[in-house]
């Protein structure tokens, strides 16, 4: 059987965490695909599955710093930015900058907050600085959002707008663990926490770098016209309201860079679309309802989508 060689570095982090995070491997890599797009990820599931343990034990192998930001009905958004205090003694205001000021932000249970502070936040998503009180401050690089949302309650909670959840790369839902692995976990948190012993395996200089790399990866022409076969057939599916919007492509295609990197490679695959397609196109549609009614989601569209696609096989002679 062919088993893929990871990058390296990518390796070494893989296995950091899994010391940590059991049974979780395809998570943990979209997580680090995410990390090397420069992009951010929604993790939908819930409580108590391990995304607040996947988050720092990210943040802690690759030496970012960790904040968490506990979304409750009463968040306001300076206590995400931060606030301007005057001080009496040198007669001037002094920012004290907020928890956004983070390499690896947690926003957990961001659905239970007020819009106006949502849109705080994901104002940093996109445009990685925030303004407050007319300055702008430049947010610390790498900036990942990994935002948390539990989908069965939903008393009390915003439900993010579509042009929101557009602002994640992806999105991902741990699911529970298999009887073997949760005993596992159950021997392994016996005497102490495992998240305390980890330690870094890269600096914060080597991830840029790996970023900067992610950059040069090559893509054909014939994957990003496969990428628009696929965003087009989602524009006028039957049972799909809104499709996938030109942002969601791009998304796509900087998402299958990252992996292509992550795999060894420094050229995308139409694997790797194949692969990232329902991660990246379910939280960006809107289905009919009678696809609810049908009880069809977004990643069973998406997987009848990819099998109906031509899958290009040559490269555009030009």
């Amino acid at each position: 059987m062919f088993i893929p060689t990871l990058h390296p570095k990518v390796e070494v982090i893989l296995n950091n965490m899994e010391r940590v995070i059991v049974g979780k491997r395809e998570e943990i890599i979209l997580c680090l695909t995410a990390l090397l797009a420069d992009g951010h990820v929604l993790l939908e599931d819930v409580p108590g599955v391990g995304k607040t343990m996947l988050v720092k034990s990210l943040a802690k192998s690759v030496s970012s710093t960790f904040k968490r930001i506990q979304f409750t009905p009463d968040l306001l958004p300076s206590d995400v930015l931060g606030v301007s205090i005057y001080n009496p003694k040198a007669l001037e205001f002094e920012f004290r900058p907020g928890p956004i000021m983070g390499n690896i932000i947690l926003a957990d249970e961001i659905n239970r907050t007020s819009p106006k502070t949502q849109s705080a936040l994901l104002e940093g998503m996109e445009e990685d600085s925030v303004t407050i009180d007319g300055h702008t401050f430049p947010l610390p690089r790498p900036f990942l959002v990994m935002a948390t949302q539990n989908p069965i309650e939903y008393e009390g909670t915003y439900p993010l707008p579509e042009a929101q959840l557009d602002r994640f790369l992806l999105k991902i839902h741990m699911g529970y663990p298999s009887f073997a692995e949760e005993m596992e976990v159950l021997s392994r948190v016996q005497e102490e926490l495992p998240i305390q012993e980890l330690t870094p395996v890269i600096t914060l200089d080597e991830l840029l770098s790996m970023q900067k790399e992610v950059k040069g990866v090559f893509v054909d022409d014939t994957i990003k016209q496969y990428i628009i076969s696929i965003v087009t057939r989602t524009r006028n599916h039957p049972l799909i309201y809104l499709g996938v919007s030109p942002r969601g492509s791009i998304a796509l295609m900087q998402a299958a860079k990252s992996y292509a990197y992550i795999q060894g490679r420094d050229f995308v695959l139409p694997d790797d679309i194949q692969f990232l397609a329902p991660f990246v196109f379910a939280h960006r549609m809107i289905l009919q309802s009678q696809a609810r009614y049908d009880g069809v989601n977004a990643e069973q569209i998406i997987s009848s989508i990819l099998s109906d696609t031509k899958v290009p096989i040559q490269k555009v002679v030009k």
